[in-house]
């Protein structure tokens, strides 16, 4: 109860400590709390509720003798309860003094019910003259500590050490009951201050620079100055003393206005408000709380709101591009409601950057925030692998301040040496703080807590080596903690290291450039280094003496080391698609390739790591093979380095797309080594990167004829159960590949592959799920695997995937459909029982994915070929949704739309359908296509809706018969058979119509 209302409460200062507790509606709430515990507690503990107080609560009550009743004596001077233990009344007030005593939670609920509507005032009084209650309660061995929680298990272990100070089951039951309070509490207030707007340091100093520079003498200021009271800022912005940052208070202002007297002002996370400053801050609060600057000074001078609209409509045009866009971007944040008149607008707009011009102008006509919905930094263009959550993804469980072990406040006292000294002393500091566990967390964060992380990027910029060196040595160890890579972004360490990789001096060099790989591993800070010409710097490291040379000189070998850290850091930075694209600008590309020749593992690891990463690139993939990289990524597999192996093999995932890849791959004798790795099962990343490869080498039917030379099928399916998803959407992938060959398909099913390829497809994994819907179809291609799928259920889950969102998911699911229906023995059949499924294939012809199209009508040439499926999808309105799809270009969605509109023709009216739904003359124009699928299932679809003379009308008028003779000298003899049988129905209707005019 104590640490809540401590931490919780607001309270009003008095001195250094805490004064009165001040009404807001969180402690109306919290009072409200304790007031529900009290009366429960008598009603449901009542052995709890009569327990004695170690000392009875006491405070000023606001009761007055005649509300007391019969329950309590009156001497004269004193009202006591009669309800006395061990000779002590277990209430007493003091007329007097006004001073009223409980020793009892039972008293307590009682006096509350006599302050009737007062209980919430009496509540108050008694917590500000009990800032501890519950050392009057249990005794002062269970004190609180402002700065600390307070540990249940701690408390409980002093209940059963002090047997002679608490010995009762029911004082661990009361203390059990208080503890539940205080936690309670905590919660709800933390839902109340959850839902305020909190003021951070950053933001105030955002307001304050932007005031500053709007500030001055001169009587259109919009003030006359506003400062700090301190110049000292703590690396966590805050520049109050940290003895009141534990109450929230962030700074302290003196403000002068044009026309009131100067403002002395606390800016703390709960607000702004004037302070009672004089010749020393007086902290308690003298004003209400505003929400920001601006909102502070609008109430308090009215010179300020006058001349804060005239600075918002200042002549914009005569600052330079930097200075107004530094303007604007530090209105993002404010709530300043800023108009620039339409003058104006013009001179601004040939700053923005063009794609968001629009919102500009938008945002000023409507006079809103502004700004809110532009920023200024490449950020929004910044499209690469990596995820933006990175950047507020981060670990703060280590944020708490609660037993520090010595190590901490040790280095804390170094690094005050460290910015006192002079180069001999700041040299030694430097040497002894080496002497620490530097990727210790806790020395980290004594480092950056005391504002270390400054001092020490403040000593890359001086003239002395030595210093530079001890400075990096201790950045690159404590730059593997995520909180202080971006301490050291926020702060320009990285521009100074870019710099640094100018040196002369090698050692600097690998040091600066290994601090930058470890810090590069967020967007900002990659983003950073490469628009302070990083990436060309890191490339120019790399170019070395060549890996193959023997005896070489010390120098050769720090020259060799330089290459090596380089390569470390452009590996991190190589995360971002600007950056791989700077890399290849640079000349990266034929020295990573120069490297990868090299012997050395620590040399191979973040070349080929780099490689990996950006080979998810075109341009990478082609320079990667026009300089016979694949070859030694080959050569690399059967490295003993698993790592290494791992960053080969993913290397190889990302080339295999290109199938002058997936050819070198098995010419250098690379398939066998995948599958080797195979067996690295207990390394999960390792074995992703090998399946993953042999996933895209077997897109190649070449090498699918390889791995069944290496049993790699048989050992794919043992990897189908008890992997990671990654590892099973690249198996799988594999197995779908594999599965085009029909031998493959039988030791599937010889290997027990079907089971749990079928189970796989109740998954949630969206890359999964493609993968393996390909592997079902490919396999239900063979009669005795299709069996299977239908004892297993497969085709009903097949047909669910429909419902899926991700089109990827339903293509792959409508093509696995295809062979299931056509292999299936009692098809139709089938496909009936699926309450809906008809509907539902249908209704996906409204997609507007072209794979999604081509797929579904290729399963509804299928479905289509029973006469009862076919009657109900022509109900469902099957023949007006295929001939809307007519008029398409592609090539793959004609072939299977000609498919089915060719199978939908054999039900009741629909060729007539078809034909009136204008899908016959664009049919013709497919005819002009270069693809002989599509050539030979146009014309089926032509020859069935011949028979209708309307159409033969229409395709006559579309030039079909010059078309269909042309496709008459064809080998494909389906082919031959539908273009003769249309031509010859064409001809008929002519000949019909030649005879009706004769007679």
């Amino acid at each position: 109860m104590g640490t809540a209302l401590t931490r919780a409460a607001r309270w009003t200062s008095a001195g250094s400590g805490l004064g009165k507790l001040e009404f807001t509606p969180l402690n109306e709430s919290l009072l409200n709390n304790i007031i529900e515990f009290v009366e429960n507690l008598n009603s449901r503990h009542p052995q709890e509720a009569s327990y004695i107080f170690k000392q009875p609560l006491q405070w000023k009550t606001t009761l007055k003798r005649n509300n007391f009743g019969s329950d309590y004596t009156f001497d004269g001077a004193t009202v006591k309860s009669k309800e006395i233990k061990n000779r002590v009344a277990l209430l007493s007030f003091s007329i007097s003094t006004e001073i009223i005593k409980v020793h009892t939670f039972a008293q307590l609920n009682k006096l509350l019910a006599l302050a009737g509507n007062g209980k919430l005032k009496e509540t108050r009084a008694c917590l500000e003259g009990n800032r501890d209650p519950i050392v009057n309660i249990l005794g002062p061995g269970f004190a609180t500590v402002e700065e600390e929680d307070t540990a249940m298990l701690r408390l409980l272990e002093k209940v059963k050490t002090n047997t002679d100070d608490i010995n009762t089951e029911i004082a661990m039951k009361l203390l059990i009951l208080l503890n539940q309070l205080d936690l309670q509490l905590l919660n709800n207030s933390l839902k109340v201050m959850s839902k305020e707007v909190r003021l951070s340091p950053s933001a105030v100093k955002r307001d304050v620079e932007l005031l500053k520079s709007f500030s001055g003498e001169d009587k259109k200021t919009v003030l006359i100055s506003i400062n700090y009271t301190s110049d000292y800022e703590f690396s966590n912005g805050c520049r109050a003393p940290p003895w009141r940052q534990v109450h929230g208070d962030i700074c302290y202002l003196i403000i002068v206005p044009h026309d009131t007297e100067p403002l002395f002002v606390t800016c703390s996370t709960a607000g702004i408000f004037l302070n009672g400053k004089t010749k020393e801050i007086d902290y308690e609060r003298k004003s209400e709380i505003f929400k920001d600057l601006v909102s502070f000074l609008t109430g308090k001078s009215a010179k300020f709101v006058e001349n804060l609209a005239q600075a918002h409509q200042v002549k914009l045009v005569k600052y330079s591009k930097e200075t107004l866009l530094t303007f604007l971007s530090n209105q993002l944040a404010t709530s300043w409601s800023l108009y620039i008149p339409k003058a104006q607008i013009f001179a601004l707009t040939k700053w923005i950057p063009g794609n968001l011009q629009t919102s500009w102008q938008a945002t000023q006509l409507s006079m809103k925030n502004a700004y809110t919905s532009i920023g200024w930094s490449e950020e929004l263009s910044e499209t690469s692998s990596e995820s933006d959550e990175e950047e507020e993804q981060i670990d703060r469980s280590h944020e708490s301040n609660t037993d520090l072990p010595s190590e901490y406040w040790q280095m804390q006292k170094l690094v005050k040496y460290l910015k006192g000294g002079n180069q001999t002393a700041t040299i030694i500091a430097l040497c002894s703080m080496r002497d620490f566990n530097l990727t210790n967390e806790t020395c980290q964060l004594a480092i950056r807590d005391v504002g270390g992380l400054e001092v020490l990027i403040n000593l890359l910029d001086t003239d002395e080596t030595k210093c530079k060196i001890g400075s990096l040595k201790i950045l690159k160890e404590i730059s593997q903690n995520p909180q202080i890579q971006r301490c050291m972004a926020d702060l320009g360490g990285l521009q100074t290291m870019v710099k640094i990789l100018d040196s002369p001096n090698k050692d600097l060099q690998c040091l600066a450039a290994e601090t930058i790989a470890n810090v590069a591993k967020f967007k900002r800070a990659r983003q950073t280094v490469r628009r302070f010409d990083g990436i060309k710097r890191l490339v120019g490291l790399l170019d070395c003496v060549p890996m193959h040379s023997t005896n070489l000189t010390p120098e050769q070998n720090k020259t060799i080391e330089v290459a090596r850290c380089g390569a470390l850091a452009l590996w991190s930075c190589s995360k971002s698609k600007r950056n791989k694209e700077a890399i290849r600008k640079a000349g990266g590309i034929p020295l990573l390739a120069c490297l990868l020749k090299s012997r050395h593992e620590n040399m191979l690891i973040p070349v080929v790591g780099t490689l990996q990463e950006c080979a998810s690139e075109a341009s990478y993939r082609e320079a990667i093979g026009a300089e016979q990289m694949i070859q030694y990524l080959v050569k690399n597999l059967s490295s003993e380095n698993e790592e290494l192996q791992m960053h080969c093999a993913r290397a190889i995932f990302k080339c295999a797309v290109d199938k002058e890849t997936r050819d070198t791959v098995r010419i250098k004798n690379g398939l066998e080594p995948l599958v080797k790795l195979f067996g690295k099962t207990d390394n999960k990343p390792l074995l992703a990167a090998a399946t993953g490869a042999v996933w895209k080498c077997s897109i190649s039917m070449e090498n699918v004829k390889r791995f069944q030379e290496l049993k790699a099928i048989e050992t794919l399916v043992s990897l189908l159960i008890d992997q990671p998803e990654e590892v099973l959407v690249n198996v799988v992938g594999a197995l779908g590949e594999c599965a085009q060959v029909a031998i493959n398909r039988s030791t599937i099913r010889n290997c027990r592959g079907m089971d749990p390829l079928i189970n796989l497809l109740s998954g949630t994994n969206e890359a999964l799920l493609v993968n393996v819907t390909r592997a079902v179809g490919a396999c239900a291609v063979d009669p005795e695997n299709m069996a299977i799928i239908e004892t297993l259920d497969g085709v009903r889950l097949l047909w669910s995937l429909l419902k899926k969102p991700n089109p990827d998911i339903q293509a792959s699911a409508a093509w696995a459909i295809c062979p299931c229906i056509e292999n299936a023995k009692e098809a139709g059949e089938m496909v009936r029982s699926f309450v809906g499924g008809l509907e539902l294939i249908v209704n996906l012809l409204k997609s507007n994915n072209t794979e999604v199209l081509a797929s579904v009508c290729a399963a509804l040439a299928k479905i289509a070929m029973d006469e009862e499926n076919l009657a109900v999808i022509t109900d469902h309105g099957v023949v007006p949704m295929l001939s809307n799809l007519a008029s398409t270009t592609n090539d793959k969605l004609c072939h299977h739309l000609a498919d089915a509109i060719a199978c939908c023709c054999t039900w009741g009216n629909n060729r007539i359908a078809f034909g009136e739904a204008g899908a016959v003359a664009p049919l013709v124009r497919y005819l002009k296509s270069k693809d002989p699928l599509v050539h030979r299932a146009t014309a089926q679809a032509l020859y069935h809706l011949s028979f209708n003379p309307d159409n033969c009308i229409t395709m006559h008028e579309n030039g079909v018969v010059k078309l269909l003779l042309g496709l008459m000298d064809s080998t494909d003899e389906a082919l031959q058979e539908a273009a003769a049988g249309c031509i010859s129905n064409i001809r008929r209707l002519a000949l019909a119509n030649e005879k009706a005019r004769y007679k």
